[in-house]
């Protein structure tokens, strides 16, 4: 197998608008739920950090790029922010104009690719009180924010993706209190993955009719997902798992439509969303140019008892259970499995279900806790760990390639530390480290070693960078 990549192979990092920008009013922007979450209950934030600065992106764009391109990153996938491009939701925002098209030029003058999302799990204030993605009045307002970023900024973005990993804002803002509004309602929660469905579908259908020389996508958490035996139950629990997990957004993304398996579940189960005419046929013109496909665990899963069952049925734990594979290996700070053969595993499957449809790694990524306690006598954090988790998943990277899976980059998640959800800093992920005090960046071991895998195109050694 070759151990080189390919020529035009977009190497980079992602992030996000509200956790990197800043800037929380700054320019005219609004709300948005983690805005406002954070003024009700600061103490679910980890440190009572909130989104008030993150990063500083506002006012460090320019700086950042130089800094990518200081160690080759040929590309940078993060998002616009709605609540700043239309405060609310109708009007649009000069500044934030302004802001956006300097931002985005900067990075192209340090020859930087951006790649552009839309939503990432940053619900305006002023919607949510409208119902956010319960309300199908979301639908058309997301299809109006998608029209307005392509028309202001598709002269200086090529690649677009609608969503972020939204099977996300569903669990965790309706299976769970991870994400506002903090509720508990399968019900509820497969209307809000409908809406999503229709709300991407109708951005890829505004961005067709403008003609714009680009691509668009979306961007999906392809867990793979691993029986514990091969009982029929074990069986029964992985495409069950499967169905709900994955292809729910795969599905819809790709071949313009929901499975019939799904169909089938949601229906004996009585949780079908309420579906209106045209529906269909509008996630049917949603099909994308591209995957991002974000990897970090995969999702191992074993039957469910009878006895662990509840009727009517309000939680996706009546389809599967995890299972705690005892020879697993632990990203402890993060509670995540670490299993790089996974990334091969996804790739296979875009590639023999999906038709080899193009994907890149849109994020992959390790967070670990108190990284200064590997910090050297040069101030350098030295993160091996995060070298040898980058360069395990790039082996698979290169093994899919080379059997012909269609990967054009690899990402990681992030450039330099950024705030990250109730967690705010407990955990870092990024090349560059973030002094909290005074936001100034500097390299880590890590960004070190990724700048010479990008000089060679090739995979290097662990321990070439010392």
């Amino acid at each position: 197998m070759t151990h080189t990549f390919p020529e035009h192979f977009f190497w980079g990092a992602a992030t996000s608008a509200p956790q990197s920008e800043g800037g929380q009013y700054a320019g005219g922007r609004s709300a948005s739920t983690w805005d406002k979450w954070f003024e009700l209950e600061p103490e679910r934030f980890n440190a009572n950090i909130g989104p008030e600065v993150t990063s500083d992106v506002y006012n460090r764009y320019r700086e950042d790029a130089k800094l990518m391109s200081d160690i080759n990153l040929n590309s940078y996938r993060t998002s616009i922010s709605w609540n700043r491009l239309l405060p609310d939701g109708k009007t649009l925002n000069e500044e934030a104009v302004a802001f956006y098209r300097d931002y985005f030029q900067s990075l192209r003058d340090e020859g930087v690719e951006p790649i552009m999302n839309l939503f990432h799990f940053d619900m305006p204030w002023w919607l949510m009180e409208k119902g956010g993605w319960e309300s199908r009045e979301s639908i058309d307002h997301f299809a109006f924010y998608a029209k307005t970023a392509f028309e202001q900024f598709g002269d200086l973005i090529t690649y677009w993706t609608t969503f972020n990993e939204p099977i996300v804002h569903v669990t965790c803002g309706y299976l769970g209190e991870y994400h506002w509004p903090k509720v508990n309602s399968l019900k509820r929660a497969i209307q809000v993955a409908h809406h999503t469905n229709l709300a991407h579908a109708a951005a890829v259908v505004e961005y067709r009719k403008l003609g714009l020389d680009g691509q668009i996508g979306n961007i999906l958490n392809l867990s793979p997902v691993y029986p514990r035996s091969q009982s029929e139950g074990d069986l029964k629990a992985k495409k069950d798992a499967e169905e709900l997990h994955v292809k729910s957004f795969l599905e819809p993304t790709v071949k313009g439509k929901y499975s019939d398996y799904l169909i089938d579940l949601l229906r004996e189960h009585d949780l079908l969303p309420v579906v209106e005419e045209g529906d269909l046929e509008l996630i049917e013109k949603g099909k994308v140019d591209f995957l991002g496909v974000n990897y970090y665990q995969p999702i191992r899963v074993r039957e469910v008892e009878e006895h662990e069952k509840t009727y009517p049925v309000n939680s996706l734990g009546h389809f599967s259970r995890h299972y705690d594979w005892p020879e697993k290996r632990m990203n402890k700070y993060r509670g995540w499995e670490i299993y790089p053969e996974g990334i091969y595993d996804i790739a296979m499957m875009i590639k023999d279900e999906y038709g080899n449809l193009p994907f890149y790694i849109s994020e992959n990524g390790m967070g670990v806790a108190e990284e200064e306690r590997f910090m050297n006598e040069d101030g350098m954090i030295e993160d091996d760990y995060r070298i040898e988790f980058i360069h395990d998943h790039l082996e698979f990277v290169q093994k899919a390639i080379a059997e012909g899976a269609n990967c054009f980059g690899y990402h990681l998640w992030t450039f330099v530390d950024c705030w990250s959800w109730l967690n705010s800093y407990k955990n870092r992920y990024g090349f560059y480290r973030m002094d909290l005090e005074t936001g100034d960046r500097s390299i880590k071991k890590s960004g070190k070693w990724i700048k010479k895998v990008i000089e060679e195109k090739k995979l290097l050694d662990k321990n070439v960078v010392k």
